[in-house]
């Protein structure tokens, strides 16, 4: 199977990320394995901390991804 570029580069996949793919209703669904956070007590609150390294956090444009979503149909 082979992604897209821009596509690869939009959702942050690179050599090397870890996919999981499933299937369900609507066909196949591929999804990054992401290992959850980690919650830390900060305080009397507890915080949720990223436990994946800040080079292997992909970097989202939220505003972009909208944008997107928006033009992409007519």
């Amino acid at each position: 199977m082979v992604i897209p570029a821009a596509l690869r580069q939009r959702v942050g996949l690179a050599a090397g990320v870890e996919v999981e793919l499933t299937e369900d209703e609507f066909g196949l669904r591929l999804a990054r394995v992401a290992s959850g956070p980690r919650l830390m007590k900060v305080g009397s609150r507890l915080v949720a901390r990223p436990t994946a390294h800040a080079d292997n956090r992909p970097v989202n444009d939220v505003a972009s991804l909208i944008e997107d979503e928006r033009n992409r149909r007519p």
